[in-house]
């Protein structure tokens, strides 16, 4: 059985996690790691299917505002709103996949910018629910891991949950499939496989993910900023990805 990370890398992750949150504060660490989230997922589109999105600021934004609006409106803990905002973003981007993936080249860009300008101005406009341009404030954490360090450590476990699941994701026959399509969409399609519907999967994937790390951002400092969905932070995004 294939390993899941080679010790180089292994190592790296540990050392990490172990230090980052005595060179930063632990919830500026945990901010870092919740931002990975969204860069490593954001690769299962560029760097696996060959996808450039413009739109995960959308998919990040969903996930913290649906988080923040269960736990301030509904008075929903985190350990279930955050669940919940995976599966909200997830359908989501399965909707949204339906139309980008057709497309190619920039006019896949182009579309995922509109979906994402479109779900911004939702988002600045609807201010009863998502407080408009002030954001959402008042999003507190349980009280089991209301502390930094016991938040921190909270995010790591998510973290390295998602990094395993996503990982597993590109090594089984799909993850294949998906470079495969990457490198020749023409061959790809050739020997029988529905390019379509593995950029859907992929498509999904990558938004269920970003959307796990919004809702982890919700709950970081405790308000979910307008510029989180807007599409200057998929540029954000983008090049976290391209840097790491």
């Amino acid at each position: 059985m294939q390993k899941l990370f080679n010790l180089p890398t292994l190592i790296f992750i540990v050392v990490l996690i172990v230090a980052l949150p005595f060179i930063q504060r632990p919830v500026v660490a945990a901010e870092v790691l919740t931002l990975g989230i969204a860069a490593v997922a954001t690769n299962l589109l560029l760097g696996y299917t060959g996808m450039l999105s413009f739109g995960q600021a959308l998919f990040f934004g969903v996930g913290a505002y649906c988080a923040g609006v269960l736990t301030t409106k509904f008075g929903l803990s985190a350990f279930l709103s955050i669940p919940i905002a995976v599966v909200f973003s997830a359908v989501i981007a399965w909707l949204i996949g339906l139309v980008c993936v057709r497309r190619s080249g920039l006019y896949f860009i182009m579309i995922t910018f509109a979906f994402n300008q479109m779900m911004f101005f939702i988002a600045y406009s609807w201010t009863t629910v998502t407080g408009g341009e002030d954001g959402l404030p008042g999003v507190r954490r349980p009280a089991l891991i209301d502390d930094q360090w016991s938040f921190y450590i909270f995010t790591v476990l998510l973290f390295l949950g998602s990094l395993a699941i996503m990982k597993l994701f590109v090594n089984s026959p799909t993850g294949r499939i998906l470079q495969a399509i990457r490198d020749n969409p023409a061959r790809a399609a050739a020997t029988g496989h529905d390019v379509g519907r593995y950029k859907l999967i992929a498509f999904v994937m990558a938004g269920m993910f970003t959307g796990l790390a919004g809702a982890i951002f919700a709950f970081v400092f405790g308000i979910v900023p307008i510029d989180k969905i807007d599409w200057r932070f998929s540029g954000d995004i983008l090049f976290m990805t391209l840097l790491g």
